[in-house]
């Protein structure tokens, strides 16, 4: 997922499902649904079941060597990946010679992180393979799955819970997805933010049940609500999430006003709701 997407492309997201209608959320409401009327992106979804040979519409069967549990058929699923294929050429989705990523969502994929929610806006997109059951038949994976990505270390009945996640991770960083286009740039784990956490926000009232704005917020200076932020983004950071602190230093990300900050924080153990820096 490193190619960057040619700017008359849309990406297109194929998902091969036995739940199609588990997507409609993600294609009729918020912000992705709101980019998908806008024809920012487009979502295909394949169930296998429409591409099985028998009367019944089997999908699943029980797994050679025993244990619970049934197994997701290899044919039905190569078959909908055919299909899907042969409709992303048709549409021409991607560039001449791609060859488009086949991504199964596995407990034993690649963790699924900022960095690969903007490859994939950045490209033409992918086809899915939402798992069920104990799995899928490993035939099929050595054939034709290009790679795995997983949400994290726990099971979810299905790989489509986990891929609205993703998707909606992709469809928000698209140009055009947010009202303000610096939004994304703002975001946790951002590179703007040098993938450290965002900062505390605050709106109106000014007071509420006895709490103040910063009153730094309220100075109308930039330079200082800028330094403010920054450094209620490493406290936080280093308070919740240090090892994104070791990450940005070993990247070079952090300057020497963020390391003398962050050797200044000592014993603190909160976001700070101080004036911030004078």
């Amino acid at each position: 997922m490193s190619e960057q997407r040619p700017s008359a492309r849309r990406p297109r997201f194929d998902v091969i499902t036995l739940f199609p209608e588990f997507f409609g959320p993600l294609t009729g409401s918020g912000v992705s649904g709101r980019a998908h009327a806008r024809g920012l992106w487009h979502l295909q979804a394949w169930n296998p079941r429409d591409f099985t040979r028998d009367t019944h519409r089997t999908v699943d069967d029980r797994p050679y060597g025993g244990g619970p549990g049934m197994v997701m058929l290899a044919q039905p699923l190569e078959a909908a990946l055919q299909e899907a294929r042969a409709s992303r050429n048709e549409a021409a989705a991607d560039a001449p010679g791609r060859r488009v990523p086949v991504i199964l969502l596995s407990p034993a994929g690649q963790r699924y992180e900022q960095p690969q929610a903007q490859a994939l806006a950045d490209s033409s997109g992918a086809i899915f393979v939402c798992g069920r059951y104990e799995g899928i038949d490993q035939r099929f994976i050595d054939r034709h799955v290009s790679d795995e990505w997983s949400l994290g270390d726990f099971v979810l009945s299905g790989g489509e819970p986990a891929l609205l996640a993703m998707l909606d991770a992709a469809v928000r960083l698209l140009p055009g997805a947010l009202n303000h286009g610096e939004s994304a740039r703002q975001d946790s784990f951002d590179a703007a933010l040098s993938g450290l956490l965002d900062c505390p926000h605050y709106s109106r009232p000014e007071q509420w049940l006895g709490e103040s704005v910063p009153e730094v917020l309220l100075s109308g200076h930039h330079q200082r609500i800028q330094a403010w932020r920054r450094q209620q983004s490493l406290r936080l950071t280093a308070l919740r999430r240090p090892e994104l602190i070791a990450a940005a230093r070993a990247a070079g990300r952090l300057s020497r006003a963020d390391e003398i900050y962050l050797a200044a924080l000592g014993s603190e153990s909160g976001p700070g709701h101080g004036d911030g820096p004078n």
